[in-house]
């Protein structure tokens, strides 16, 4: 029996688990990537050691505007399935917490043994190939595909649309996937950076530029607390990052899309009620008399940090107010190339959740980040371009 050929746009988590799972299911497969090499992405991803999952895998873990659909994805493959997976190819997963990356620590093992595996399954990869067109024959029961870049023309049985998003500044970041999209008539839900820095308003981001401390932050909108996280926060010269700040970045990103007004209530010292920490400033004040109260708060919060909280003047009750609720006014985020992941994007509706499947033109399937899918930090982005890729791939090389 004659193999069914299958082109797969973009060489990232999604597009090569695909391609590996193509090829396992009797397909001739073709990766045509747009870089000199296959996971470019992928060899960034948990600073550099690869965060693949994470065995808590829960709903409140993504956005979307079909969540029922993406949750769906989901059990195609499975937490337990991924990490069978990479077990196969080579991979020895360790659980930090629950998240778990391979033994070695390293991305590069990841993104090598994907490409060998797929190697070893005779499957052809294209280094920069960028894809411009699509083209799809007058057989609308079953459509035939020629796939073109600015050197070749792929004919093909069945396509995969794996090119992620404009998220990350590695070369081929560039949204051509949503432009692929809109040229085949589907649903583009407008992209927006998710896992992103946020910039303040406000001339003192100078002062507390490369402090690191633990925090509660609040993310509100005309007054109202809408998500709140805790962790070590990353005060930069034009705003705030780390990781509590990446989990309420997608919100935040809409809410200022909408025009709403977006404040950030930092707490730097989440130990302590006020008035606790009220008494503690008494209590110092009163073993060393002598020390104003910005004094006071030298080994206790970091000194770029006291810059901004305090002044010769100001009171202790005052003091730890700005401690416990300091406000920054969010005016934008940083660039896509600055976020881990995008929101938005091919809405879910386009696809069939079983088979990944376009429901308007068959034979053509879509995964990973092009589509309207993204999850917290931890490991939920790659287990999304793991399920909804292998399943592509599977599905894609039936006949």
């Amino acid at each position: 029996m004659e193999k069914k050929k299958v082109c797969i746009v973009g060489g990232g988590a999604a597009g090569m688990i695909a391609a590996i799972m193509a090829a396992r299911n009797h397909a001739a497969v073709t990766v045509l990537e747009h870089n000199e090499k296959t996971g470019k992405k992928l060899l960034a991803t948990g600073n550099g050691r690869c965060n693949l999952t994470n065995e808590k895998l829960e709903k409140s873990c993504y956005h979307s505007e079909q969540p029922k659909i993406l949750w769906n994805v989901l059990q195609n493959f499975s937490f337990e399935q991924t990490l069978d997976f990479f077990k196969e190819i080579g991979i020895y997963p360790v659980s930090k917490n629950g998240y778990f990356y391979p033994s070695s620590m390293q991305a590069s093992s990841v993104q090598e043994l994907l490409e060998m595996e797929a190697r070893f399954l005779k499957v052809k990869i294209k280094s920069k190939e960028h894809v411009k067109e699509i083209k799809i024959s007058d057989t609308k029961e079953s459509p035939k595909f020629s796939v073109v870049t600015d050197t070749w023309q792929y004919p093909a049985d069945a396509v995969i649309l794996a090119c992620g998003s404009c998220a990350s500044e590695i070369d081929g970041a560039d949204g051509s996937g949503y432009t692929l999209a809109k040229q085949l008539g589907l649903k583009v839900i407008n992209p927006l950076p998710a896992l992103v820095p946020l910039k303040g308003k406000g001339n003192y981001f100078s002062k507390w530029a490369g402090t690191r401390i633990y925090g509660k932050i609040q993310l509100q909108a005309e007054q109202k607390t809408l998500q709140t996280e805790e962790g070590e926060l990353q005060l930069t010269d034009y705003g705030v990052s780390g990781i509590p700040v990446f989990q309420l970045s997608a919100l935040a990103a809409k809410l200022l899309q909408k025009q709403r007004s977006v404040t950030l209530l930092i707490d730097f010292l989440p130990d302590f009620t006020k008035k606790e920490l009220e008494e503690l400033f008494l209590k110092r004040k009163e073993l060393c008399p002598y020390k104003t109260t910005k004094e006071l708060c030298i080994g206790l919060i970091p000194k770029k940090l006291i810059e901004v909280l305090a002044d010769k003047k100001t009171e202790i009750s005052s003091l730890a107010e700005k401690i416990k609720a300091f406000p920054v006014e969010i005016v934008g985020t940083k660039p896509f190339s600055n976020a881990q992941v995008c929101q938005g994007g091919v809405s879910l509706e386009e696809i069939s959740p079983e088979t990944m499947e376009c429901k308007k033109i068959p034979n053509l399937y879509l995964a990973g980040e092009l589509l309207d899918a993204d999850g917290i930090c931890g490991g939920y982005n790659l287990q999304w371009a793991w399920s909804s890729g292998a399943c592509a791939g599977k599905e894609a090389a039936l006949w």
